[in-house]
C-alpha cells in the first residue's frame, strides 16, 4: 500500500510540473495523509501512532480528546459525522461485532490491540460516542513498576512471592487507574510451568506466558443466538486444566463463578472497580447476589472471605500517576456477616506506600515456594529464590 501511495504521489509531482497544479509542500506528510486515509484510521491515526498518548475520545465530531500521562485535552482535530461513522465502521470490521439499532453498544479489540468502545444515537442526544483505549503497556514485571514508582521494591517483591505461593488476589481500583498492567504485571510472576487460562470481555492482557489460552466473550448474532457471557468463559475455563485463573474484569454475576473456581483450589486473579480495598472486598459480598433469588449473603461473605487472600488498590494522584494505594489480606474470618482484613500496605502522609501491621494468610504456601515471609514483611529487600540462583 506504501508503494502506492508513493506512485501516486510521483504521479501527482510530474503532473504538476506540466498543469496548473499546487505543489506538494512536503511530500512525507502528504504520504502519511493519504495512506492514512486509505488504510489507516484517516486523522485518528497520527493518535494511534503516538506512544505517550494512552486514549482516544470522541463526544461530537468537532471535539476529539485524547489522554497523555493520565491527562486529558482536547485536539484541534475536526471531523465530520460521517467521517467518524466510516472510521467506526473500518474499526469493527476486523472484531466481526455489529453495531445497530438493536446494538447500540459494542466493545471490540482492534487489530493492534487497542480497547474500542462505541454508543450510537438515541442512546446518545445526538452524535457517536467513541473511545479508544490503547494497549499501552508501561511495565511488564513488577521491577518495571518499580521503576515507574507505582510501588516500593520491597511491596514489588512480596507480591511476586505471593503470586508465585499461589495466593489469589484482586486488583481494584477506579478507571484508569493502572488495573490491567498491574494484572499483567502480576502474571508475570507466575511459574513458567504453569498453564493459565484468561477470560476477558475483549482481549486486552499480554502475558508471557508459554502455556496460555486467552478467551473473550462474544455478542449474540443477529437471530439472538451465540452469545457467550463472561459466566459461560468462566466455566468452560475450569474444564482445561487451569493451574491459574485470571478474569479480566470482575462486572456483574460472574463474581459467583470467580468465588467458586478461586475456593475449589484453582488460583486466580481478577480486577474490579472500586474505590478502596475494602470496599473492593464489600463489592465482591454483592455482585454474586445478581447471579440469583437463591444466592444469599450467608453464602457469599465467608465464600470471599475464604477464597480471596490479598486486595491491592490503586490510584491515580493529581499529577497523573498511578500509585498502589494500599495493599490488604484476607485472614478468612467474618463477623457479623462482614469479612475481616488486615492492612499490609499503607500510603503514609507523605505519599509513600509503607509496611503496616498485617499479615497475609496461608504462610506454609510461602515457604513451599522458598519464600521466607518474615523476610519479605520487613522494610529490607529480601531475595527471593530465583535472584539467589542467578
Amino acid at each position: 500500500m506504501r508503494s502506492l501511495v508513493e506512485a501516486v504521489l510521483g504521479d501527482y509531482e510530474q503532473r504538476a510540473l506540466v498543469d496548473d497544479l499546487p505543489v506538494l509542500g512536503d511530500r512525507f506528510a502528504a504520504a502519511r495523509q493519504v495512506f492514512d486515509a486509505v488504510a489507516g484510521f484517516g486523522p485518528l491515526h497520527a493518535y494511534l501512532d503516538d506512544p505517550v498518548v494512552e486514549e482516544i475520545w470522541i463526544n461530537e465530531p468537532g471535539r476529539v480528546f485524547i489522554a497523555r500521562r493520565g491527562r486529558s485535552e482536547l485536539t484541534t482535530t475536526i471531523l465530520s459525522d460521517q467521517q467518524v461513522a466510516d472510521l467506526v465502521e473500518r474499526m469493527l470490521r476486523a472484531s466481526g461485532r455489529r453495531l445497530d439499532v438493536s446494538q447500540p453498544f459494542v466493545d471490540a479489540t482492534m487489530p493492534d490491540g487497542s480497547r474500542l468502545h462505541v454508543v450510537i444515537p438515541d442512546i446518545t442526544r445526538r452524535h457517536l460516542a467513541l473511545n479508544i483505549r490503547k494497549f499501552v503497556l508501561p511495565a511488564g514485571s513488577m521491577d518495571e513498576l518499580v521503576g515507574l514508582g507505582s510501588l516500593p521494591a520491597v511491596a514489588a517483591e512480596f507480591l511476586e512471592a505471593a503470586v508465585a505461593a499461589g495466593l489469589n488476589v484482586v486488583v481494584a481500583g477506579g478507571t484508569q487507574a493502572g488495573k490491567t498492567t498491574m494484572l499483567n504485571a502480576l502474571a508475570a510472576a507466575v511459574p513458567a510451568r504453569e498453564r493459565i487460562i484468561t477470560c476477558e470481555e475483549v482481549f486486552e492482557l499480554r502475558l508471557p506466558a508459554q502455556d496460555w489460552v486467552a478467551m473473550q466473550t462474544r455478542q449474540p448474532s443477529l437471530e439472538g443466538t451465540g452469545e457467550v457471557p463472561l459466566r459461560r468463559l468462566v466455566k468452560e475455563a475450569l474444564r482445561m486444566r487451569p493451574d491459574r485463573l485470571i478474569v479480566g474484569e470482575v462486572r456483574q454475576s460472574e463474581a459467583l463463578d470467580l468465588l467458586i473456581a478461586l475456593n475449589s483450589g484453582v488460583p486466580g486473579m481478577a480486577t474490579v472497580h472500586a474505590n478502596s480495598a475494602r470496599e473492593a472486598v464489600t463489592k465482591l459480598c454483592t455482585l454474586p447476589l445478581l447471579a440469583g433469588e437463591n444466592v444469599s449473603h450467608a453464602f457469599v461473605v465467608p465464600t470471599v472471605a475464604s477464597a480471596v487472600d490479598l486486595v491491592i488498590h490503586l490510584a491515580k494522584d493529581g499529577s497523573g500517576h498511578r500509585r498502589v494505594r494500599e495493599i490488604v489480606a484476607l485472614p478468612g474470618r467474618t463477623e457479623a456477616d462482614v469479612v475481616e482484613v488486615s492492612t499490609l500496605y499503607r500510603t503514609s502522609p507523605e505519599g509513600r506506600l509503607v509496611r503496616a501491621d498485617g499479615f497475609p494468610p496461608h504462610a506454609e504456601r510461602f515457604a513451599w515456594a522458598g519464600y521466607d515471609l518474615a523476610a519479605l514483611l520487613t522494610d529490607t529487600l529480601p531475595a527471593s529464590p530465583a535472584r539467589d540462583a542467578a
